[in-house]
């Protein structure tokens, strides 16, 4: 019996998780991982398996200058805000993990690669997200 992939997350407006990065409007793996309903850490596995299709342009690892930068900007623009990102735990304050950044390009290939989705419903649904929001 073929597995079901889980479906897509509500998790509100994408609007809030697409932030200006090195001058491009990118993802976090941990958003783009909720927004395909997978733990963040299977979905780097799978993109460091495929790591061959993601060029320099599609993504990229912030530095830990600028991770702490977004981090604080995060905090500070959502004081309620109570997500692992804004308040993250000591094995995430490190300088062992660093988030990645997608560009546009490189969450929509993430998509198209089948990198996370078994169900073309689900992959198709995500990529509709992606484009309305990120290209806008």
């Amino acid at each position: 019996m073929a597995k079901k992939s889980k479906s897509p997350v509500a998790i509100g407006p994408i609007d809030e998780l697409i932030h200006t990065i090195r001058g491009a409007r990118v993802m976090l793996d941990r958003d783009l991982a909720k927004i395909y309903g997978v733990p963040t850490f299977r979905f780097n596995e799978a993109i460091k398996r495929n790591r061959h299709r993601f060029s320099a342009d599609f993504m990229f690892q912030l530095t830990r200058e600028e991770f702490d930068s977004l981090r604080s900007q995060i905090a500070m623009s959502k004081p309620h805000n109570s997500s692992q990102f804004a308040m993250s735990s000591g094995k995430h304050q490190g300088a062992a993990y660093r988030p990645y950044a997608f560009t546009e390009h490189g969450a929509l290939q993430a998509a198209n690669a089948e990198l996370v989705f078994t169900s073309p419903e689900s992959r198709a649904r995500t990529i509709n997200l992606l484009l309305s929001t990120i290209s806008s």
